[in-house]
């Protein structure tokens, strides 16, 4: 971890020498400045968690040094030191930001454990609004659209390696949205205003991969004209994205392993060695242990490229998210042709959920783009749509009959801990929770495990239908829930009007 940063801002010589020596005696990493002014440009210029300013500066008054700085760098906590102390002043101070009001002469052991407060406090602030960040659940994410709890994870594996230089394999099917993936991975980390060079393996006969991926002299081969820059000198300093690297020539892959465990490459004509300063992001839509069994992707290769490992799940098992791409696409459509539609009927959105989407994502961009484009009023219907079904799901079963949820249609309900009736109507979601969880056995050892909300959510569903008599509508208005959302849970779990 860096060290504590502390700004001390005081046109006093001597009580910046103090400040600095007992700042450094506790292990602080310190910096000062004379004026208000100079203060500023150095938190402009850096971070500090902690700034020492005092009130009365040649050249600005400190209420409104505290003001500015709160402006430019509202995590740093400032307190205020000052000679002239007044109630007034203390309330000014506070009010404008400041984290607490000293009077001078200061006591600098009572000094230290009051910035000791105030670099806790800052530690805190920044836990709750990572906390907050944690636990919103973003429908959007670096131009990646998704609410689902598989999207929801792939957001925050984003977060916790885009800083880093690990290697990172994206894995998943055609048009599941890899590439963008890998564009939030490359602006999210310490990289982003480098290059971010992309090369589809796929897309480029085998012969010119090489001379794309390292570059060449003049005359190296036949057609060489003159020197050419590869991909590998263009991501000097950013990143480099090797779409569908399970496509990449069997003899090309020992070069580019080198090129990651030393960091250095040549150009094809040539023996003058190149540094390569990049971030590796590589992607396939093939089984990479497939891929290693059939010969095509060199174990140690995978090994090396595959620090860290993202999957990206089908749209077909995230239907969650149908809604909210089939919503975004058709706004940006709509505004890119100019067409006034704006909305996606019930019987359109049941036929998304029909769809099994083999194209991923990329399908159901072009299934809004063809509706929208063969549609002639404000609403995208149904035969406007791609008219392919899926098959029928299989529904997940649960391992024990124990878990199920219990009929409360009989008898009140028991609660295990209780051993006592409970009125259904007034038994609230806690108690409700309690009592799955205590009806759940305890897991055994090698047993499959049971997904617990799953199978909740399939049986209030389930009862939903039954109680609405299978009005889709009623029931979703009886769960607080909209329609499509209604739809995809009664697709996941294979649910018809008879269950």
């Amino acid at each position: 971890m860096s060290k504590t940063r502390v700004l001390t801002i005081d046109d006093d010589l001597s009580m910046l020498e103090l400040a600095e020596f007992h700042l450094q005696a506790q292990g602080y990493e310190t910096a000062r400045a004379e004026t208000g002014e100079e203060g500023l440009k150095l938190v402009e210029g850096s971070r500090f968690d902690v700034i020492l300013t005092d009130l009365q500066l040649p050249d600005l008054g400190g209420i409104e040094v505290v003001k500015r700085l709160k402006e430019i760098s509202p995590e740093s906590e400032i307190i205020m030191i000052s000679g002239h102390g007044s109630v007034a002043k203390a309330v000014e101070a506070t009010k404008a930001g400041a984290f607490y009001f000293v009077e001078k002469p200061v006591e600098f052991e009572e000094l230290m454990i009051l910035i000791g407060k105030a670099v806790e406090r800052g530690q805190q602030v920044e836990e709750i609004k990572q906390l907050r960040g944690r636990l919103t659940n973003r429908a959007s994410y670096y131009n990646i659209i998704g609410s689902s709890k598989a999207m929801q994870d792939i957001y925050e594996m984003i977060d916790s390696v885009a800083e880093s230089d690990a290697n990172i394999l994206i894995i998943g099917e055609s048009g599941t949205g890899k590439e963008l993936i890998a564009n939030a991975i490359h602006y999210k980390s310490l990289r982003a205003k480098k290059p971010f060079v992309k090369i589809n393996c796929s897309a480029l006969p085998k012969e010119l991969i090489e001379s794309e991926l390292f570059g060449h002299t003049k005359g190296a081969f036949t057609g060489a004209a003159m020197d050419k820059m590869g991909l590998i000198s263009r991501a000097d300093g950013g990143s480099l994205l090797l779409d569908e690297i399970g496509e990449m020539p069997v003899e090309l892959q020992p070069k580019l392993l080198r090129v990651l465990q030393e960091r250095v490459f040549y150009r094809l004509g040539s023996d003058k060695a190149q540094e390569a300063s990049f971030r590796l992001i590589s992607s396939t839509n093939r089984d990479p242990i497939q891929a290693i069994n059939e010969g095509g992707l060199r174990e140690d290769l995978y090994y090396r490229i595959n620090t860290i490992e993202i999957r990206v799940p089908p749209l077909r098992e995230r239907l969650d998210d149908i809604q909210h791409l089939a919503e975004h696409f058709l706004h940006e459509l709509a505004e890119k042709y100019q067409r006034p539609v704006r909305r996606i009927s019930e019987e359109s959105y049941r036929r998304l959920f029909d769809h099994s989407w083999p194209g991923n994502v990329r399908e159901l961009q072009h299934a809004v783009e063809r509706a929208m484009l063969l549609g002639k009023s404000e609403t995208i219907e149904v035969h406007a749509l791609p008219s392919g079904q899926t098959a029928a799901r299989a529904p997940k079963t649960m391992a024990v009959a124990a878990a199920s949820t219990p009929d409360t249609t009989t008898e009140p309900i028991k609660t295990s801990s209780e051993n006592q009736s409970v009125d259904p109507i007034e038994t609230s979601f806690e108690a409700i929770g309690r009592i799955i969880v205590d009806k759940v056995p305890e897991p055994n050892n090698g047993a499959e495990p049971v997904d617990v909300f799953s199978e909740v959510e399939r049986a209030v569903v389930s009862a939903a239908l039954t109680r609405t008599k299978g009005n889709k509508q009623a029931a979703a208005n009886l769960l607080g829930i909209y329609r499509p959302r209604l739809y995809s849970m009664i697709k996941r779990h294979n649910l018809t009007n008879g269950d």
